[in-house]
């Protein structure tokens, strides 16, 4: 089973066999199903239990002639809401089974955005249909985590807060420049790093950390669809998970003025989340592409 399944109200606690009693019932009563010829004996399955408002438990495997169902892999999903980003997406399916990574160059994140694509079936679809490269796509991103923290915001006037966005805007025209080989941004923005760096040095002598950065995105550990966050938090909503009774928090998040949900476990909340305040965890980030 899946680290994040905690993340959606399955923890530590639950044993090994009702686990797989809930996996029989994804297969058995689930919400929905989709299937695609894999070869002429059997099938490629996805089956998908709702487990909670916007939280559901995937399973995917193989069908053969006599409908016997052999499981591939099972994996928590949460889903988002609204658009996230209109980057194009990139696609690359998985070497050791049927999934696929999505990759989106955003030009608010420093970074290539890699997350699980919570749509392959319909992905695969599209591929096939050979219509992918015709239709205008948008991602809806969306983030599990085990754990986090709350800290208390920053203060800002309203000059800071127009001043912020403003810098954050200019950046966003370099990256989105210097990512098409423009020679003066990449200086320009090798030059306004080297300044941003050394006056953090200063400052952190004599002040925490947190209190100099407001938000970030960076990647975490060895996967790629896994980052360190740290967010405002602008609005929330409590959903319980209808088989552990479970209460997990859902927190819509302002990171690098990218806007996504995240959901955690109540229980594992360190501080009050309330609007206006910061979130900081580790995340593993999904995505859904919508095709239009």
């Amino acid at each position: 089973m899946h680290k994040y399944t905690k993340s959606i109200g399955f923890g530590e606690e639950i044993s090994g066999s009702m686990m797989r009693k809930v996996e029989e019932e994804v297969c058995s009563e689930f919400t929905s199903h989709e299937r695609m010829v894999l070869d002429e004996n059997t099938d490629y399955c996805e089956f998908r239990k709702i487990i909670g408002e916007r939280l559901e438990l995937a399973m995917y495997g193989v069908l053969d002639l006599d409908d016997h169902f052999e499981k591939e892999y099972s994996v928590p999903v949460f889903q988002g809401k609204g658009v996230t980003t209109y980057a194009d997406v990139i696609v690359e399916k998985k070497i050791d089974k049927e999934a696929y990574v999505g990759i989106c160059e955003d030009p608010r994140v420093d970074i290539s955005l890699m997350f699980y694509l919570q749509n392959p079936m319909e992905y695969a679809r599209e591929l096939q249909s050979g219509n992918l490269s015709k239709k205008k796509t948008s991602v809806t991103l969306s983030a599990l985590a085990c754990e986090g923290t709350v800290l208390l915001p920053v203060t800002k006037n309203e000059k800071n807060k127009k001043e912020q966005r403003e810098q954050f805007r200019d950046r966003m025209m370099l990256v989105s420049a210097a990512r098409k080989g423009d020679s003066e941004a990449i200086e320009t923005l090798t030059l306004k790093d080297m300044d941003t760096y050394q006056k953090v040095s200063r400052r952190v002598v004599r002040e925490d950390i947190f209190s100099i950065i407001d938000t970030y995105f960076m990647p975490y550990g060895v996967e790629c669809d896994l980052y360190s966050i740290m967010g405002e938090i602008l609005d929330m909503d409590l959903v319980i998970n209808e088989v552990t009774r479970e209460k997990i928090m859902i927190l819509t998040l302002d990171v690098n003025e990218m806007i996504f949900d995240v959901c955690v476990p109540k229980s594992r909340i360190l501080g009050e989340p309330a609007v206006g305040r910061r979130f900081r965890t580790n995340i593993w980030l999904q995505g859904k592409i919508n095709f239009s």
